[in-house]
């Protein structure tokens, strides 16, 4: 399978074949500020020492960094990223450099006209968590908002008119139950993909989508990814023994939130330590921290890595061995072997 088929735009053979550490920066996330008006009731919120939010001179200097180093693709996240008073500014920031993806996550609660002000500005990439098909559940799982969730739904659907819009579902054993009838609701407000996973708290199969219409999978290579990946008996999370066990994202990928960058948002997520602060040594010091660590020794990785991302790094591994061999042979005909 080409990295291409599985439907994340940042993942494709050509990135596994020339990953190294001073490729282009292919995918960045901020967090801007860990403010939300949602109370979802999965959120781990952040490490006490990236609470806040970020200034503006802070995430100015972040993104030149990562500008100079041919950053490809932003997603700025949260807590709530529309919340964070300068977006705008960054959007536009992004969009000047030429970044090619301007990507926001968010809960798909602010002013339908500001979404449409950040596609203006830039943004060509929005991620909305919609955990639910009703507004009972879904009031559930956003900790209790009242009318949020038809604000939501209203906009998911006017933007998936606009721009690439995707929807996170997350599911723990309070929306488990519903979960093949969430991912046809959320098809059916025409969003261009959908990313079903369990909670790192729940982590469990997610076997009822094993039923799900071909015709709905057609239209959505990430769902049909992972639902494949169901029908084989393999979940959203989690490493084995014979995956590669060294991260090769983080030599072309960075998560930051306050002062510190992570090795990917979902070890920042699970309470991870960072590699290290911000500043101008900060590849260089992720490269040291690849050639040092082992994912499954390491729990957080063992037991949360995504699917996506161990296809990823099993690629990489695929394509060195492939070029060890080519090396060998070449040596051994020399050597008129």
């Amino acid at each position: 399978m080409k990295l291409e088929d599985i439907g994340f735009y940042t993942l494709f053979d050509g990135r596994a074949r020339d990953s190294g550490p001073t490729s282009a920066l292919w995918r960045c996330e901020v967090i801007l500020t860990d403010m939300c008006n949602f109370r979802c009731p999965y959120c781990r919120g952040l490490r006490e020492d990236c609470k806040g939010t970020m200034s503006y001179n802070d995430a100015e200097a972040l993104l030149d960094y990562w500008i100079r180093e041919r950053l490809q693709n932003i997603r700025f996240s949260g807590g709530e990223p529309t919340l964070y008073p300068h977006l705008g500014y960054l959007v536009k920031q992004c969009k000047q450099a030429r970044v090619k993806r301007i990507a926001i996550s968010t809960n798909g609660s602010a002013d339908l006209d500001y979404y449409k002000e950040l596609i203006d500005y830039g943004v060509n990439d929005i991620s909305v968590s919609l955990d639910a098909c009703c507004a009972a559940v879904g009031q559930k799982m956003n900790g209790g908002k009242k009318n949020m969730w038809e604000r939501t739904i209203d906009n998911i659907k006017e933007l998936s008119k606009l721009t690439y819009v995707t929807v996170g579902m997350v599911f723990t054993p309070s929306n488990i139950k519903q979960v093949k009838k969430d991912v046809e609701f959320a098809h059916s407000l025409g969003v261009a993909d959908i990313r079903v996973i369990s909670s790192a708290q729940y982590n469990e199969a997610l076997g009822d989508l094993e039923d799900l219409d071909e015709g709905i999978l057609d239209k959505h290579p990430i769902l049909k990814y992972r639902v494949n990946n169901y029908r084989h008996g393999r979940n959203v999370r989690g490493l084995n023994v014979h995956d590669c066990h060294k991260c090769h994202l983080v030599l072309d990928d960075m998560a930051v939130a306050g002062d510190y960058h992570f090795p990917c948002i979902i070890y920042l997520r699970e309470g991870g330590e960072p590699i290290g602060k911000l500043g101008g040594s900060m590849r260089m010091n992720r490269e040291l921290w690849f050639e040092q660590h082992n994912s499954f020794t390491d729990r957080i990785c063992r037991e949360s890595c995504l699917d996506i991302c161990i296809d990823y790094n099993n690629k990489v591994r695929e394509f060195r061995w492939e070029m060890l061999f080519k090396c060998l042979q070449l040596q051994l005909s020399a050597k008129g072997y």
